[in-house]
């Protein structure tokens, strides 16, 4: 016990230097900025109430939300007197990571082919108002981010008299920019055999926005589906606080028994593989 005791210790230890010097690296990055934008005078008074809230804005946005696992372990490590949360939180940490960055890609995507169908509108708009192809494209795609990183090819090839189908093919490799591909094939066909471009952009518009409500149609009637995953992965922790409440100390049987580390072993690897199998089942739908 005393061995685990000073792990414990040792940790938390560490943590808190490694939170102080992570406070001083920015407390002197702060210092820098305000010398060379106030040319050496620095104020040396206490930091007004604007300050603090901006610096713990900052501390947040630095923090992302998956290191509250290893602060959740540290926590119940000294309530339990036993390292085996803090490594549980330890290893939450990479798992957390990857879902806020595939939730974060799937807002990426969204938001990416929202500005495709933007772009669109805006483009049949200018070209009903008698601009020429390349001149209402590029009065679109200022307005519009739809074209996200591949902007400026396009637009070079709009001004310049370059391949605009090629260059919007191209921008149509980025995640949910798939409806720059219908783009690029209306403006193949308008300029090649002089068919209706807005005709057909306003198609290609109808087309997207049917998908786009589509989709979010199919994530709201997922939703139920997933609320009901996350109450049955709740469910163990909702045991152990009544436990708690009824004074049975199942922290203390669960990490410092025999058939205690049994149970939690058993239970750990049966939550994770039922929760792996709610996600394939909801990934599954959400594909086809």
């Amino acid at each position: 016990m005393g061995e685990i005791e000073t792990t414990i210790g040792a940790a938390v230890v560490c943590g808190g230097v490694m939170a102080w010097l992570l406070v001083e690296r920015q407390r002197e990055g702060r210092r820098a900025r305000l010398l060379l934008a106030g040319r050496g005078v620095v104020a040396t008074g206490p930091p007004s109430w604007q300050q603090t809230v901006g610096e713990l804005r900052r501390l947040r946005g630095r923090w992302r939300g998956e290191w509250w696992a290893l602060a959740v372990g540290v926590a119940l490590a000294l309530l339990a007197a036993s390292a085996i949360p803090l490594l549980a939180g330890a290893a939450g940490v990479p798992v957390l990571r990857r879902a806020r960055l595939a939730r974060q890609e799937r807002r990426d995507r969204e938001a990416r082919a929202d500005a495709v169908i933007a772009l669109c509108g805006a483009l049949a708009g200018e070209v009903r108002a008698g601009r020429q192809p390349g001149e209402a494209l590029l009065r679109a795609a200022r307005d519009s981010g739809g074209l996200g990183e591949a902007r400026a090819a396009v637009v070079a090839a709009a001004r310049f008299g370059g391949d605009v189908p090629g260059a919007l093919a191209a921008a149509a490799r980025q995640p949910g920019a798939d409806g720059l591909l219908g783009l690029a094939a209306c403006w193949r066909v308008a300029v090649d055999q002089g068919a209706g471009l807005a005709a057909g952009l306003d198609r290609l518009d109808a087309a997207l926005r049917a998908e786009r409500d589509q989709r979010a149609d199919l994530r709201a009637q997922l939703s139920g589906a997933r609320a009901t995953a996350v109450l049955l992965a709740a469910l163990p922790v909702l045991g152990l606080l009544l436990g708690s409440a009824m004074g049975a100390d199942p922290l203390r049987v669960l990490l410092h028994t025999g058939a205690g580390l049994g149970c939690l072993a058993v239970g750990a690897v049966f939550e994770g593989a039922g929760m792996w199998w709610a996600a394939r089942i909801v990934r599954g739908a959400e594909t086809a």
